[in-house]
């Protein structure tokens, strides 16, 4: 009962590595190549690496990169404009971009890191889905994935500003689900507990030793996981919805 995805059109943010990236890799596969991809994030060379293997991979593909910060509201507008008109009819939408700054505690968290995560997380994930929903309503189809965290559902010491930004997704797509119940668009959350990625080196601002600790004799999810995911919820039957999912490594129950 897999519905098809091939010559889907589909954009991720923060796809220059992690989650992202194997998102990409995995509805590429998924639709053997027959399928336009805008992969976007702040890295350019690294989507630019990101182009060459899937288009030396599979010969059908299209893939088209830009450079986007969606924490500025401005950028994501401009970017959403400038979108090449092949690639403008976009079917899955997955809100992926995303960051933890930090462990502090309240009183003394830096405030330009709630600013950042508060704009990243929050705004840029709101901003992006508003720009990108009225065409979907128009075609009455399309799928909107955004990535949550378990951090939304269950907060800890240290996370009071991450876990917030999260818990705001989580409530936003909820009531995004509801407004959208009379179409054919589906909004999905997918919550993940820990998954090795770049994510501990960037909230601990490049020192790897603090980010290695977060692993240390763990086995925690790795990005295809959730990428397995959101390939699986985009493949069923369009009136079936995989409304949220917390996936986390079994240590973490």
């Amino acid at each position: 009962m897999r519905a098809n995805i091939a010559k889907q059109t589909v954009l991720i943010t923060g796809a220059s590595s992690g989650i992202g990236l194997e998102t990409a890799r995995a509805l590429a596969d998924e639709a053997n190549g027959d399928i336009k991809l805008i992969l976007t994030a702040r890295r350019v060379e690294k989507l630019d690496e990101a182009k060459k293997e899937l288009e030396s991979k599979y010969e059908a593909i299209k893939v088209y990169t830009a450079s986007l910060d969606v924490s500025k509201p401005q950028l994501i507008k401009d970017f959403v404009k400038s979108i090449p008109e092949e690639f403008a009819d976009i079917d899955i939408l997955v809100n992926n971009a995303g960051l933890a700054l930090g462990r502090d505690p309240v009183g003394t968290i830096d405030i330009a890191d709630v600013q950042a995560m508060l704009d990243t997380n929050v705004l840029g994930l709101i901003t992006l889905t508003q720009e990108i929903v009225p065409r979907m309503i128009k075609r009455n189809k399309g799928d909107i994935v955004n990535v949550g965290s378990i951090a939304g559902r269950n907060p800890y010491p240290g996370g009071a500003i991450y876990c917030s930004t999260k818990a705001a997704v989580k409530f936003f797509t909820r009531s995004l689900r509801k407004e959208l119940a009379d179409t054919r668009i589906r909004v999905i959350e997918v919550a993940p507990g820990a998954v090795k990625t770049e994510f501990s080196i960037v909230r601990y601002k490049g020192d790897q030793e603090k980010a290695d600790e977060v692993y240390k004799d763990k086995d925690p999810l790795i990005a295809q996981d959730i990428a397995d995911f959101i390939v699986y919820a985009c493949t069923r039957r369009k009136t079936a919805v995989i409304a949220e999912a917390v996936i986390f490594p079994s240590y973490q129950a």
